[in-house]
C-alpha cells in the first residue's frame, strides 16, 4: 500500500509526448501528478521516430529541391556524417535529462521504472536495481504507454535480428544493401532516407498492390514513381515465407511466396505497431490485454465502471499519431481536473471531435503526402453522397516558381448534401504547408460557399485551393 508521500491526485504511466501533455494539463488544473517511465523520457517519437526520421529526411528533401532549381546545382552526395551528427543533436544524444527536468519543473514527480496497474487507483513500479515502489492516486490513472514495432511471425525473421524504426533512425551507418518490408509511412520514409545516406541497393517488398494504402491511390502512385526514379527497387504483392542470416553479422536472405529470393546486409521491418497494453496490469482492473483500450470522447476507459482510468495515445487505438495522442492528452488532463474540482466536464473543448473526422498526417517522403479527413473511398463506405475534385498542383504558378517541373496532385472530397469538406489530400514537394488549412476546413466543417471567400495569396502554391473550388463549380 502506498504511503502518504506516494499518493498523488493523478498518476501517468508513460512519459512520451502524450504522457507529458497529460501531466502538464492536470498540473495546470491544480492537481498533483506522478509520471512513471522505464525508458527514455520523451518517448519513441522524440528518439526513434518522428524527430530523428525528419532530421534524416530533410537533407534529402532539400537536396532534391536544390537539384531541381536552375543555378543551384548540388555538388556531390549528401555528407552522411554531418546528417547523423545533426540527428544526434536533435535527439539530445539520447540523453533524457532535459525532459526529466521539464517534468519536475511542472512540477510533477518523476518515477523511473516499469509501472503496472495493481488494482483500482494503484500502481506498482519495478524500480531499477530491484524492488517495488507502490503509488496511489486520488482521482485518476492515465495510461500513455504507446506502442512498439511489430515483428511478423515469419520463420527465421526474429532470429535474423531485423531492424525496426528504432535501429533505422538511430544508426550512424546505412548498410550498402538494404531490404525494407512494408509499404506504409515508415517503410517509404526510411527507404528514401537510408538510400540517400548510403544504402545504394535498397529493395522494398510490399504485401499490398500499392504503397500507402490508407491514402488516396494517387498518393502511393506518385511516391512509388519517385522511389523507382531514385533507384529503389519496388516489388508489390510479395509475402515473406522465410528469412535467414548467415552467422552473427552475415548477409540476410529473404524468400517470398512467389519463390523469389533477395539478399542484403540488413533487413528493416516496417509493418505496423504493437500496442502497449501488455504487462501493464490491465487484468487487475478487469480489462483483457488483447487490443486497444476502448475509451469515450473524454478518454475515460469504458470498461472501468468507477471512471478513474483513462487511456490516451496509441493504446486506445484511435490514431497512432503523436499529434493526435497529444490532443487526446490535453482533453484528458482538462477533463480530470474539471471532474476533480466539481466543474462542468462536458464543454466542447473537453470532448474528442477530431479523431472521428480523420486525423491530419504528413508522410515526409519526396514528394510529401499530406492528408486529413476521409479518402473518397472511405467517405463512400461511410454512407456519404460524395464528389471528389482533383487538380494538378504543378499547374499553379506558385508551385512552378517554387519547384521547376513541380509534380503533384490535390484532391478535395466533398459531402454533397452539406457542401462541406470530408477530406483533402495534397501530394507534392513541400506540400505539408497546405495541410493545416485543410485541417481547419474539415474539422470546422466550413461550408464551401464560405471557404470560397478565403482568398489565397498570389503567387503561392496555396492558390491550388482556388483552383480546386473553381473545379467544383464555385
Amino acid at each position: 500500500m502506498a504511503d502518504g508521500n506516494d499518493v498523488f491526485d493523478v498518476i501517468v504511466i508513460g512519459a512520451g509526448p502524450v504522457g507529458e501533455n497529460a501531466a502538464a494539463r492536470v498540473v495546470r488544473g491544480g492537481l498533483t501528478a506522478a509520471v512513471v517511465e522505464e525508458r527514455l523520457v520523451g518517448g519513441e517519437c522524440n528518439y526513434y521516430a518522428c524527430v530523428p526520421s525528419k532530421a534524416l529526411l530533410w537533407p534529402m528533401e532539400l537536396a532534391s529541391e536544390v537539384g531541381r532549381m536552375p543555378g543551384l546545382g548540388l555538388r556531390g552526395p549528401i555528407e552522411a556524417t554531418a546528417v547523423y551528427d545533426r540527428r544526434d543533436e536533435v535527439v539530445s544524444h539520447f540523453d533524457d535529462s532535459g525532459y526529466v527536468n521539464w517534468l519536475e519543473k511542472l512540477p510533477a514527480t518523476f518515477v523511473r521504472g516499469r509501472g503496472r496497474l495493481a488494482g483500482p487507483l494503484r500502481v506498482d513500479v519495478a524500480v531499477p536495481g530491484g524492488g517495488t515502489r507502490s503509488l496511489g492516486a486520488r482521482h485518476a490513472i492515465v495510461l500513455a504507454t504507446g506502442s512498439t514495432p511489430a515483428i511478423p511471425d515469419v520463420p527465421g525473421l526474429r532470429e535474423a535480428r531485423p531492424w525496426t524504426n528504432q535501429e533505422a533512425t538511430s544508426t550512424r551507418h546505412a548498410p550498402k544493401r538494404l531490404i525494407v518490408i512494408g509499404g506504409g509511412p515508415v517503410a517509404c520514409e526510411m527507404s528514401q532516407a537510408l538510400h540517400s545516406l548510403g544504402a545504394v541497393e535498397t529493395t522494398v517488398l510490399v504485401r499490398e498492390d500499392r504503397l500507402l494504402t490508407r491514402t488516396e491511390p494517387f498518393a502511393g502512385e506518385l511516391v512509388a514513381r519517385s522511389l523507382a526514379e531514385s533507384g529503389i527497387d519496388l516489388h508489390f504483392g510479395r509475402t515473406l515465407t522465410r528469412v535467414e542470416r548467415q552467422g552473427a553479422d552475415g548477409p540476410v536472405t529473404v524468400q517470398a511466396d512467389d519463390g523469389s529470393r533477395f539478399e542484403a546486409d540488413e533487413i528493416l521491418v516496417a509493418t505496423g505497431r504493437r500496442l502497449g497494453v501488455y504487462d501493464i496490469g490491465l487484468e487487475t482492473v478487469g480489462i483483457r490485454p488483447d487490443g486497444p483500450i476502448e475509451v469515450d470522447a473524454s478518454m475515460r476507459a469504458t470498461a472501468v465502471p468507477d471512471g478513474w482510468l483513462y487511456a490516451v495515445g496509441d493504446v486506445n487505438g484511435l490514431n497512432l499519431l503523436t499529434h493526435m495522442g497529444k490532443y487526446q492528452a490535453r482533453i484528458c488532463g482538462d477533463v480530470i481536473a474539471a471532474r476533480a474540482h466539481g466543474r462542468p466536464d462536458d464543454l466542447p473543448s473537453l470532448r474528442d471531435r477530431a479523431d472521428p473526422l480523420g486525423a491530419p498526417q504528413v508522410v515526409f517522403t519526396d514528394p510529401q503526402v499530406c492528408a486529413v479527413g476521409r479518402t473518397e473511398a472511405r467517405a463512400r463506405a461511410d454512407g456519404f453522397r460524395t464528389r471528389a475534385v482533383d487538380y494538378d498542383i504543378g499547374a499553379v504558378i506558385g508551385a512552378e516558381l517554387q519547384v521547376p517541373g513541380y509534380t503533384g496532385r490535390a484532391r478535395l472530397v466533398v459531402d454533397e448534401d452539406r457542401r462541406v469538406l470530408l477530406g483533402a489530400t495534397f501530394v507534392g514537394p513541400a506540400a505539408a504547408d497546405l495541410l493545416h488549412g485543410a485541417t481547419i476546413a474539415v474539422t470546422a466543417e466550413i461550408p464551401l460557399e464560405r471557404l470560397w471567400h478565403a482568398v489565397p495569396t498570389f503567387p503561392t502554391t496555396s492558390e491550388v485551393w482556388l483552383k480546386l473550388l473553381q473545379e467544383y463549380g464555385l
